[in-house]
């Protein structure tokens, strides 16, 4: 499967929740997509259901592909900790994430693409990796030729969002992951343990 690149919104109205941030279409239409979307009388989901659709909203809102996120279920697996948590700790410390969360992006798929043009640089070496697993004290910032683009202006000026395990500096638009943040600190709708669930079968 490719990466999918429709419509955020249809996506959206499938898990109910405006999984790519802000959306006014969903808004407008909060229910399910296609001909019998706004049918309340749907049948209940399986157990299997339930916990697929959980898997799909994590996938779709990291923008992360099955290979890749079976890999990282199973480094989490691997790791010592909740593998749930550390599941949705390794999604946050990609590197097209944190961009985002930095505010350098509106969407991480415009995060994606910051990095994938080597616009941004990890210690002071440009990388074009968006899986590039960052570590607590890495210095994420903006390419000195890059600091003019409009939509990395735009985007820093729209953003108001904090997080206590990212610094950043607007001047030198250079920012620090300071640390894997802990699950209370992800603010992403996501129940880890039907993905290990699903995956544990």
């Amino acid at each position: 499967m490719a990466r999918y690149t429709g419509p955020k919104t249809k996506i959206a109205r499938k898990f109910g929740e405006a999984i790519f941030g802000d959306d006014k279409s969903f808004e407008k239409r909060n229910y399910p997509p296609g001909q019998h979307g706004n049918n309340r009388r749907r049948g209940k989901k399986s157990e299997y259901a339930i916990q697929l659709m959980e898997k799909q909203k994590a996938k779709y809102t990291y923008g992360v592909l099955e290979r890749q996120f079976r890999n990282m279920f199973e480094k989490a697996t691997r790791a010592q900790g909740i593998t749930g948590e550390v599941l949705l700790q390794l999604c946050e410390s990609r590197l097209d994430n944190v961009v985002f969360r930095m505010g350098l992006a509106n969407s991480r798929r415009g995060a994606r693409q910051l990095v994938s043009h080597r616009h941004i640089t990890v210690n002071g070496q440009q990388v074009n990796i968006p899986s590039y697993q960052l570590r607590a004290g890495d210095v994420v910032g903006v390419r000195e030729k890059s600091k003019s683009l409009e939509v990395i202006q735009n985007s820093l000026a729209n953003n108001s969002k904090v997080y206590e395990w990212i610094t950043f500096n607007n001047d030198t638009k250079e920012g620090t992951f300071v640390s894997v943040p802990a699950r209370i600190q992800i603010p992403e709708n996501i129940n880890e343990q039907f993905i290990v669930e699903l995956y544990s079968k």
